[in-house]
């Protein structure tokens, strides 16, 4: 009996809570996002190209991360349909537009897939318009003077003073009417003063307004005469006009009126590319990994969405060096790890330890410091952003060594600054020329924000011997989570 009971109150309360909820709050319905990434390479000039392709990595949709190279791709993926419009972003600022015209997979020559890429027009940022310069105006104001300055008054057109009517303490009564004949010549003279004129009422005015309308109607007869040729008028045809019209149509095979289609301005619907768009032959499509090869982050968003800059400017010089200081030792540690020594100690916050065996005492620190050798780093890069609003600090190293083969290494390194302010490692490769297809070179392309959430996520390229991947990495506490790896591109 008692389980019973609870039963139906429970189920009381259930039916009744919609009801109760909805008149306490009301739930917006959650924004359907839709939002594509990319990579843009080009070589040349951005503004005018040599060659250029865009290459489609993520779509977020649904709520969850797609692979945009192969979603819905029947008969092309959804991400490089014709027409779409991409922003090119550096640290989440647009700098320019794509606008894509066609898009094809390659084919590589033993048969496998190549991938696709989409291929477009640069267009750059609309010049932003500046407001007209404030200038002086040349014609001044011209203040009318009067015995009463708290009084208001009305002046002439040359500037001069009205001539003033009587006032309630001038003293005479016969103030207006002393006036009357200045006022009138003052009337006279002023061409500009509108004047009022009471007509009297005779017996010519109903015959006078009779005339008037009979004449304003002949006039308005006249001007729009019923028999006049390019009056357009509107007319039903008889049943029998409209047969023959249709089987004059019919017989012709246009299947409508031959007036209608010789119409030069008549709109018509046709398939095909518009007459303004570019060819393939026109628009030169990048092939292969050249030396001078340039890459841009491109987002492609069904909303227009404010800007969120997720670059972290240095305070200075001396904050750079140090940051740069800390990214280079971390990036010794992990070459001399991968190399098969001892990593060096980090820089030590305090005097190290003695540690006294058989009766001597020895440096731990400075001996494994030592011991491990420094690496020359080439070509080093650091970068630092904001991922989210009010983040920590977050920081991008890569460099290489010297040689080749196994010799030639790369290295990467992204730390994160914790609540203290120190730098701890969140991600960290490192692999040689001779062994990419083990372990791929992971270069850093930028930041960008793939879900529309307002947090950025870590664009990396990881790169084979080959062929070439895109993945996106999210940095939260100093801990780096792989969100999305999209598809091989040979």
């Amino acid at each position: 009996m008692k389980s019973r009971w609870l039963g139906a109150m429970l189920s009381s309360v259930i039916a009744a809570a919609p009801s109760a909820w909805g008149q306490m709050h009301k739930v917006a319905k959650p924004q359907q996002v839709v939002r594509a990434v990319g990579v843009y390479e080009w070589t040349g000039d951005m503004a005018k190209p040599t060659a250029s392709r865009l290459i489609p990595v993520s779509l977020f949709i649904n709520g969850s991360l797609q692979d945009a190279s192969v979603y819905m791709s029947q008969p092309v993926p959804f991400a490089l349909e014709t027409g779409n419009v991409y922003e090119l972003e550096k640290a989440g600022i647009s700098d320019g537009q794509i606008d894509l015209e066609f898009a094809r997979k390659l084919q590589t020559a033993d048969g496998d897939g190549g991938g696709w890429f989409g291929y477009g027009s640069f267009k750059p940022l609309a010049p932003i318009k500046k407001a007209p310069a404030l200038r002086a105006s040349k014609t001044l104001p011209v203040i009318v003077s009067s015995k009463d300055d708290s009084r208001p008054h009305f002046g002439k057109a040359d500037g001069s003073a009205a001539p003033s009517s009587g006032t309630k303490d001038s003293g005479t009564k016969d103030s207006s009417a002393s006036t009357k004949e200045d006022s009138g010549s003052s009337t006279a003279d002023d061409s500009d003063r509108p004047t009022m004129i009471r007509r009297k009422p005779d017996a010519d005015s109903s015959a006078t307004t009779t005339t008037a309308t009979t004449t304003s109607t002949t006039s308005a007869s006249e001007n729009n005469p019923e028999d006049d040729p390019d009056r357009p008028t509107l007319k039903r045809r008889t049943p029998a006009e409209a047969k023959k019209a249709r089987d004059e149509a019919e017989s012709s095979g246009t299947g409508a009126v031959e007036s209608l289609n010789n119409d030069p301005d008549r709109p018509n619907l046709h398939y095909g590319r518009p007459a303004g768009s570019l060819t393939e032959t026109e628009l030169p499509k990048l092939v292969g990994m050249p030396a001078n090869l340039h890459q841009m982050v491109a987002v492609s968003d069904a909303v227009d969405r404010d800007p969120h800059d997720f670059s972290r400017p240095w305070a200075d010089g001396a904050e750079r060096a140090a940051v740069l200081a800390k990214m280079e030792a971390m990036a010794q540690a992990k070459l001399a790890q991968y190399g098969g020594t001892p990593a060096p100690a980090a820089v030590p916050a305090a005097t190290p330890k003695k540690t006294p065996v058989h009766g001597k005492v020895r440096h731990k620190a400075a001996t494994a410091a030592a011991a491990t050798p420094v690496v020359t780093l080439l070509d080093e890069q650091l970068k630092g952003y904001t991922l989210s609003y009010g983040g920590a600090a977050t920081y991008i190293f890569m460099a290489h060594t010297a040689g080749t083969g196994a010799a030639l290494r790369y290295v990467t390194v992204v730390a994160q600054a914790d609540d203290l302010g120190e730098l701890k490692p969140a991600l960290q490769t490192v692999t040689d020329a001779a062994h990419l297809d083990r372990t791929p070179e992971m270069e850093f392309v930028d930041v960008v924000d793939a879900d529309a959430s307002n947090r950025a996520s870590l664009l990396f390229e990881l790169k084979a011997q080959s062929s070439r991947q895109f993945v996106l990495y999210r940095v939260i506490a100093s801990e780096a989570q792989l969100i999305f790896a999209g598809g091989s591109i040979q």
